[in-house]
């Protein structure tokens, strides 16, 4: 079973890579700082939700279900947050 604390080191790990590019993208392109900071707002909201399904499992005492649970998370995080960069690569790329 995937460790909790783990899990939320994980979803704050890509929020911080996320972060750190949004920064270098608003330095290399002052001029589309309002898109990009967005882009981090959404990021942020994004966290948080992670956060909440990731305490509040569906079924807290069905272990298999739990498993689940996570399994699906983790892909959630994964697809969430490439969709994420995504958007960051797309707002750069606009001229």
């Amino acid at each position: 079973m995937a460790n909790l604390r783990r899990l939320k080191k994980d979803i704050d790990y890509c929020l911080e890579e996320l972060v750190f590019d949004c920064d270098m993208a608003i330095c290399f392109q002052p001029s589309k700082e309002k898109e990009i900071f967005e882009v981090m707002q959404e990021a942020v909201a994004l966290r948080n939700d992670l956060f909440s399904k990731a305490m509040n499992p569906a079924e807290p005492h069905n272990r298999s279900l739990v498993r689940k649970h996570y399994a699906a998370l983790r892909r959630e995080i994964v697809d969430s947050f490439e969709e994420m960069f995504e958007k960051l690569s797309k707002v750069n790329g606009e001229k």
